[in-house]
């Protein structure tokens, strides 16, 4: 892999992931049409790391809010704050680390293909056009997430385990879907990805 190939998934990385389209299939995809050789895990782990620095950074005094209202509901056994948000980040990621834990060998043995990148991609993004479509029309949203939310969001997350599913793209259809506004979706969304790409960086570096 020379520099120019380095440089350019770098970029399409960063791009692409704060967007509801897959990151990752466009790492897999770009390579091959463009003929060049695979980069290999181990610059696909830097490139997820450098993304889980840039989120953190950006987040960085809302995760300290969370954090601290978090414990505080722990000490005093009573929601306070945006304790609920915290706790909705770290309930709502147990579906797709279970599913990745069970079905990640599975996945990539039979969904690694680019008809299925490609399915995915347009069929999950037909599905974000149609909920923020609904959610608009419905002519009101909530800012307040509940627990049947963290639920039924944390479910669909699982579905970025399909090869061209984007995860933020999917976690924000089901929050538009159900009715949350779109900056509490896009917040809720990015503050997910922080423990899934965490885990998925472990995962990946136990691979090399």
């Amino acid at each position: 892999m020379d520099i120019v190939q380095a440089i350019t998934l770098a970029f399409i990385q960063g791009f692409t992931e704060f967007l509801p389209v897959s990151s990752s299939a466009h790492l897999v995809v770009l390579p091959k049409f463009l003929d060049w050789p695979d980069q290999g895990l181990a610059f696909d782990v830097i490139l997820h790391f450098a993304t889980l620095c840039a989120v953190i950074l950006y987040y960085r005094s809302t995760l300290i809010s969370l954090g601290a209202d978090f414990f505080s509901s722990i000490a005093n056994r009573k929601m306070k704050g945006e304790s609920m948000l915290a706790w909705g980040v770290l309930l709502g990621t147990i579906p797709v680390g279970m599913t990745g834990l069970f079905f990640n060998d599975a996945i990539e043995a039979h969904l690694r293909s680019f008809q299925v990148v490609a399915f995915a991609t347009i069929f999950f993004g037909i599905l974000l056009g149609l909920s923020d479509w609904i959610n608009r029309s419905l002519g009101k949203s909530r800012e307040m997430i509940q627990g049947t939310d963290i639920l039924i969001i944390g479910c669909f997350q699982a579905l970025a385990l399909i090869p061209g599913t984007s995860r933020s793209g999917i976690t924000i259809t089901a929050a538009l879907f159900i009715g949350l506004s779109r900056s509490l979706s896009i917040k809720f969304a990015f503050l997910l990805s922080i423990p899934v790409i965490i885990l998925a960086t472990i995962l990946k570096t136990i691979e090399l």
